[in-house]
């Protein structure tokens, strides 16, 4: 099964060709990864899904994770595996750093992280219902994920979402983890343009916003897509435990959604001429909303349509609007 691009029926990528399936470029990020990593490695190479390469930005290991991956790339060839020296600037810039590199072609892109499991049809869901957008349109897939202890012990599922993706879910809440991301050529060009030096909360919410506000279209998958390891060393754990929902509401008080939603209106503001007018204008009333009292504060949020996905949630945001904290 070979064919560096996919085979295209009517600008939709054909899966029917097994002579050209369409290419999918991993982009996993490392750093001290060295005890969760081969079970991530292994996980890939049972893929269903038989045409991808792997990309691995490491930011400064000192660990046996360099050992590790050399150990892999050494089993499936230099042309099937790639490894290269990230920025150093945290997870948030390596994983932007990955995905605007000119280097990586391919017609989609999977966010790996380096201590999940993924099940064995991850990629082949993905790439099934990828299969069924127009290629010029920005097309995102996500999916639900299976919590699992330091030793793969099940310990339960990620929360399940029911209302829609959209713009106004996206400016304040992320459906779908990073792990879980699979999304097309005509997606990563838009987050090319908006390039890598941009300051935003994570990469995952980031593509969650630039697909739904330039019109482009989201797949939530209701089924678990792998097994998402809970340990001490998380860069970003689940977050649907009490602990985590505590920890949210004291970041909420704080001022951490206001801060984020400061450096998303700067960042949205590189992709201005990509935005459909909608999405314009759901901004332009949050820029409003954030600049009025209470009352007028509230109307303008209630006409953005910016919105979480359950009723506590929701309650949640109408406080930190009520306070000011948006």
């Amino acid at each position: 099964m070979v064919g560096t691009l996919a085979a295209r029926s009517g600008g939709v990528l054909n899966m029917q060709d097994d002579g050209a399936l369409p290419k999918v470029a991993i982009l996993l990020c490392t750093y001290h990864g060295q005890h969760f990593l081969a079970d991530q490695l292994d996980s890939i190479e049972r893929q269903t899904y038989p045409k991808w390469e792997l990309w691995v930005s490491d930011d400064g290991s000192e660990d046996d994770t360099h050992a590790i991956l050399e150990r892999y790339r050494a089993r499936w060839g230099a042309q099937r595996m790639s490894i290269h020296n990230g920025p150093a600037e945290g997870f948030v810039c390596n994983f932007l750093s990955l995905t605007c590199k000119a280097d990586i072609q391919a017609d989609c892109y999977a966010y790996s992280d380096q201590d999940d499991i993924w099940e064995v049809d991850k990629l082949q869901r993905a790439l099934d219902w990828l299969s069924s957008i127009p290629s010029d349109v920005p097309a995102l897939y996500c999916s639900r994920t299976r919590l699992v202890d330091a030793e793969n012990r099940d310990i339960g599922l990620s929360p399940l979402f029911s209302r829609p993706p959209s713009f106004g879910n996206a400016l304040v809440q992320n459906i779908g983890g990073a792990n879980t991301m699979v999304f097309n050529e005509a997606a990563r060009r838009l987050l090319r343009e908006a390039g890598e030096n941009i300051e935003v909360v994570s990469h995952d919410s980031w593509a969650y916003m630039v697909v739904t506000g330039c019109g482009g279209r989201v797949m939530y998958d209701a089924y678990p897509s792998l097994r998402y390891r809970q340990h001490g060393s998380n860069a970003v754990g689940s977050n649907s435990t009490w602990a985590a929902r505590r920890l949210r509401m004291r970041m909420l008080w704080r001022g951490h959604l206001r801060t984020w939603n400061e450096r998303h209106l700067v960042a949205l503001q590189r992709l201005q001429r990509r935005l459909t007018p909608e999405s314009r204008e759901t901004l332009e009333l949050l820029a409003g909303a954030r600049k009025r009292s209470l009352i007028p504060r509230l109307v303008y949020l209630k006409k953005s349509g910016i919105h979480r996905q359950t009723l506590m949630g929701n309650l949640g945001l109408l406080a930190a609007a009520i306070f000011k904290k948006i």
